[in-house]
């Protein structure tokens, strides 16, 4: 081939190259700035505020409060993950709300519709706290905990905390099911997390979430849910979006959950996505430790045989997000799970 040939041939394929990614670059929705606090980004049900005394500080923490037409007397309450908000419960809340439920949805201070704090000592404890407060101002006495994701290691702290007026417990693919600092994922500063949410784009948070959450697939109305966190980064306050996720992982890393689930004295159902591999920190660790972690389909029995007579509901072909990815066969999974009945409470 001659010379000019070679010469031709590069730049044809260089300009296919352009032209892909062009394409691509077209076919990206635009990123809003729905606002550090999410201001802009609509959620399915009015939002109201509760004011959160906290740590020397007056917060504002948003919840929804969905009350069914014909109510059964229950309440749930829904905690969102890390990546996530009280909005990604969307279809959760319906299906509890028309069978009768309460539907309380906070988002916990530090995420999305709430307060960010400059300064806070995150821990789930302290989570906890806000989220019973929460439920007293409304006058929830009882609740059945529903967590998802890093809401899980949430919800299972706050049943440990106030397991005496939880009715059930459900996680949803819970992060935290291992102790990655056990494991060998190395620290990463909260310097060094802060740097890493700053560089956070919509690209790159849809690869993740489409190997993580979605096993893979990709379906159209996911782009929202992407949306919504890339949102929060756009415009005047992403540096207090930004460190308040820096702050937060840092809680996630250091505050594990798991040696305690042997004390977790609520029924308690898992429904896990056997398809996904969360594990925040593994791109940190060596390719032997992190190729171990995040499997969720032997966590998932793993747990289930720690955790006092919890009940184990497995989907293969699910990632992360069942709720997300699969509506109509999680939501009919949960109300199954909450017809458990709860204990008699002397």
């Amino acid at each position: 081939m001659t010379r000019i040939r070679h010469i031709q041939l590069a730049a044809w394929c260089a300009s296919l190259l352009l032209a892909g990614g062009a394409a691509r670059a077209a076919d990206a929705p635009k990123v809003p700035d729905y606002g550090p606090n999410l201001e802009r980004f609509q959620y399915p049900h009015e939002v109201h505020r509760h004011t959160v005394n906290s740590q020397g500080q007056t917060l504002s923490m948003a919840y929804m409060d969905v009350k069914p037409k014909q109510a059964n007397g229950r309440t749930v309450v829904l905690m969102h993950g890390k990546n996530f908000c009280g909005a990604t419960w969307d279809t959760t809340i319906t299906a509890l709300s028309q069978a009768g439920y309460r539907v309380v949805v906070p988002d916990q201070i530090g995420f999305c519709k709430s307060d960010k704090p400059a300064s806070y000592q995150f821990s789930f404890h302290q989570l906890a706290a806000n989220t019973q407060a929460l439920l007293t101002h409304l006058g929830v006495e009882r609740a059945s905990v529903v967590g998802h994701s890093m809401g899980g290691m949430l919800a299972a702290r706050y049943a440990l905390m106030y397991g005496a007026t939880t009715d059930a417990l459900v996680l949803v693919n819970p992060i935290g099911l291992e102790d990655w600092k056990q494991e060998g994922v190395p620290y990463r500063s909260i310097d060094a997390w802060y740097a890493r949410e700053l560089k956070a784009n919509f690209a790159g948070m849809k690869k993740y979430q489409q190997g993580t959450y979605y096993a893979g697939q990709w379906r159209d109305d996911y782009d929202k849910w992407v949306l919504m966190a890339a949102g929060m980064l756009q415009g005047d306050g992403r540096e207090r979006v930004a460190w308040n996720q820096a702050l937060t992982y840092d809680m996630i890393y250091t505050q594990p959950v798991v040696h305690e689930f042997g004390q977790i004295a609520v029924p308690t159902t898992l429904l896990i996505g056997e398809q996904d591999n969360t594990a925040p920190g593994k791109d940190a660790a060596s390719p032997e430790v992190a190729k171990r972690l995040g499997n969720y389909a032997e966590l998932g029995p793993k747990t289930a045989r720690v955790i006092p007579g919890a009940t184990l509901v497995m989907w293969p072909e699910l990632g992360h997000s069942p709720q997300v990815q699969d509506p109509q066969r999680f939501n009919a999974a949960l109300l199954d799970a909450l017809k458990r009945p709860a204990p008699v409470k002397g």
